[in-house]
């Protein structure tokens, strides 16, 4: 066990190697090819064209792509991402301060979403072409047709404009509260641990609205495999014999049909999570969330290079790490992975 963990370790970190690369090749270039001139956007609209070239050969813009390149692969080895010149700090400091927002937010959505979409996937899946089965395959194509800002919008509407049962949508904390000493940089573990039952609640208040939303989103794929995947285990020959043996009906659904549904469902899983995390911009933006999607649609917008290529490199390294906890996941759920690996 222990020996073909740690070979599936070493074959993920040497295929991840040419992702990786062609990450930071693909990143900069493309970053390169983004219209307008981050030297003469910081360099003002009233900036003389002598101005302008002075920005940029401060920020190393005069010099030819492959040394620009190779400047950058010197600071990636150091560790140094550049500086933002949207906001004067480091790249690494950005994201190191916005990262534990985006995943808190992605974690706790997905765990609404595999509280929901699990019992459902497997309600349907016991009880086909129901009327229970057509409700959840309704709620799942809802979820993920409805764009993620409408149905923030919404419930921001229904919630807290017109119920007021939610806090503002301003933000990981309220005006009143501080952070939490950091621990993990998760507001609602991190208040935990310090004891403070109140800044918890008010931490869970700012995270429930953007959470459930993103959740909803995350919902429909994994109800939709979860159903698919228990069908077909529930009309398999072994199913039927654990039945025929007389079995108790719980044990057979959950002890061995579930059991063996989870793999798919695992890979769904990372998918799904691996998407959220990136693709989370907007429940950002419409809840306020200070998380790394936003920031790299600020960078983005200002044509500021460095936080955008430390964006897609965190990203891809986020990436790489989740699959490689996906694939002992494997192996602790079926053995047989491991083996085969």
């Amino acid at each position: 066990m222990a020996h073909s963990t740690g070979k599936i370790i070493g074959q993920r970190i040497l295929g991840a190697i040419p992702s990786v690369i062609g990450v930071i090749i693909v990143t900069f270039l493309l970053t390169r090819a983004l219209p307008g001139d981050p030297a003469a956007f910081f360099a003002g609209p009233a900036a003389t064209a002598e101005a302008i070239a002075e920005v940029r050969a401060t920020l190393g813009l005069d010099k030819t792509l492959p040394e620009q390149f190779f400047l950058y692969l010197g600071d990636l080895v150091r560790g140094d991402l550049g500086t933002s010149l949207t906001t004067g700090q480091t790249v690494v400091y950005d994201l190191a301060t916005r990262l534990p927002a985006s995943l808190e937010l992605t974690l706790a959505g997905l765990v609404f979403a595999i509280a929901l979409a699990l019992p459902l996937g497997i309600l349907a899946a016991t009880k086909p072409n129901s009327w229970v089965d057509h409700g959840v395959r309704l709620l799942a194509t809802a979820g993920v047709s409805l764009p993620t800002f409408f149905t923030g919008l919404f419930l921001i509407y229904l919630l807290y404009y017109r119920m007021g049962i939610v806090p503002a949508p301003l933000g990981r904390l309220d005006i009143l509260y501080s952070a939490p000493p950091p621990v993990t940089g998760l507001y609602v573990i991190d208040s935990l641990l310090a004891g403070d039952l109140a800044l918890f609640w008010a931490a869970a208040s700012q995270l429930f609205l953007p959470a459930v939303t993103l959740g909803l989103f995350a919902l429909a794929p994994l109800a939709r495999v979860t159903r698919a995947s228990m069908l077909g285990m529930l009309s398999s020959d072994f199913i039927r014999t654990a039945r025929a043996s007389g079995l108790p009906p719980r044990q057979v659904l959950f002890g061995y049909a579930f059991r063996n549904a989870m793999l798919p469902v695992i890979t769904t899983l990372g998918v799904v999570f691996s998407f959220l995390l990136g693709a989370n911009i907007l429940v950002e933006k419409v809840f306020a969330w200070p998380g790394i999607g936003s920031y790299a649609v600020e960078a983005l917008v200002a044509s500021d290079y460095a936080p955008i290529q430390g964006f897609i490199l965190t990203m891809a390294l986020l990436y790489v790490v989740l699959n490689l906890l996906i694939d002992l996941l494997y192996v602790v759920i079926d053995p047989r992975a491991g083996v085969e690996a």
